[in-house]
């Protein structure tokens, strides 16, 4: 088994969790993130002054799937979430060692 960990701009969060969805992929964790990647955070205009805002909103969307999986579920959450801008995200691929439902018990490995 993995765990896809994928980083992906908000807006394209509901994009990616419908696709995912669509092909079949329905249990993950999603959590709302802050970080930065190359792009070093951006410079916003407000109220005529610069602002530096190094940490940029991001959702981050977990799953484990089998190993012959990965490459599906990389492709789908790409498609979605890809604008060509800097800042898509990134995606992790862990190794993951056992899995037990905590309601019966079951390990899964």
């Amino acid at each position: 088994m993995k765990m896809i960990t994928a980083v992906v701009r908000p807006e394209r969060f509901e994009r990616v969790m419908e696709e995912l969805e669509n092909e079949g992929y329905i249990a993950l964790t999603a959590t709302e993130v802050k970080g930065r990647g190359e792009q070093k955070g951006i410079k916003l205009q407000f109220r005529g002054r610069t602002m530096e805002v190094d940490l940029l909103d991001k959702m981050k969307i977990e799953i484990v799937v089998d190993e012959n999986e990965v490459d599906r579920v990389i492709e789908t959450i790409t498609s979605a979430a890809r604008t060509g801008k800097i800042g898509d995200g990134r995606i992790f691929v862990i190794p993951v060692e056992k899995s037990v439902r905590i309601r019966t018990g079951e390990i899964i490995s």
